[in-house]
């Protein structure tokens, strides 16, 4: 793998939430390694609900009290990004099943996974969705998250080593 191509996209529905925390926290750990050169991430949702719009405040909040910034708009998933990421990482089944009813999604399906394969202490492979719930709620998120994204980032290095 060529580490100046990696690129990884973090999708859920509404991309106010879940996905743009995970590349919120995905971002922190890149930089904080000095991979920003090697590692390129972004976010969406696979709805267009909040095309444009920046996180839920309470995304916002629980990512500021754990010391991690978020700047970014949402935005809807295309076809087109499924050629032009390298791992497309879905935070629940639902989410999974849209990206794989993209028309090209069978060419790239190699790539497409459940955001929780990398979270070794899993009891189920999906990131709840905070949205309707409380602040305990969302730092459940960022907990999964954080886990998960630190076993991506070992996952990508070892790549890079081999």
């Amino acid at each position: 793998m060529n580490p100046s191509s990696t690129k990884v996209l973090f999708v859920c529905l509404g991309n106010i939430c879940r996905s743009p925390l995970a590349e919120a926290i995905f971002r922190k750990k890149i930089k904080d390694k000095g991979l920003e050169d090697y590692i390129i991430t972004d976010s969406c949702g696979t709805a267009n609900y909040h095309v444009g719009d920046s996180p839920d405040p309470r995304t916002i909040k629980n990512a500021m009290q754990n010391g991690v910034a978020i700047n970014h708009l949402g935005r809807q998933l295309h076809h087109h990004d499924l050629v032009h990421f390298d791992l497309i990482l879905a935070m629940d089944e639902s989410n999974l099943r849209n990206i794989h009813r993209l028309p090209n999604a069978s060419q790239h399906s190699h790539k497409i996974k459940l955001m929780r394969s990398y979270d070794v202490y899993a009891d189920t492979m999906e990131v709840p969705d905070p949205y309707y719930g409380t602040e305990q709620d969302f730092q459940q998120v960022f907990e999964i998250l954080e886990r998960s994204t630190e076993n991506l980032l070992a996952a990508i290095q070892e790549r890079f080593n081999s």
